[in-house]
């Protein structure tokens, strides 16, 4: 064989494997980085779950509140 087609073939074959590499190397991080992004969706998620709670909570102890208010002028207006 002439020694510019091994030199090509050994130059192909490099090639590849760097190439291949570099695909890898750029596949491992682009997983690593989605992983960190679905872990701050999830806490992310998690506060908003609870927000939506704490102001269902504030809504129920308004009627509470509002109930006990309507009671407290029932009761004043008997006294009267």
């Amino acid at each position: 064989m002439d020694s510019t087609i091994i030199v090509a073939l050994i130059s192909g074959l490099f090639t590849l494997v760097g190439t291949l590499g570099g695909i890898l190397a750029s596949s491992r991080l682009t997983a690593y980085r989605i992983e960190q992004l679905e872990k701050k969706v999830d806490k992310h998620n998690q506060v908003i779950d609870r927000v939506y709670r704490l102001e269902q909570r504030d809504a129920v102890f308004d009627e509470e509140i509002k109930v006990a208010n309507h009671r407290i002028n029932d009761l004043e207006g008997f006294h009267k």
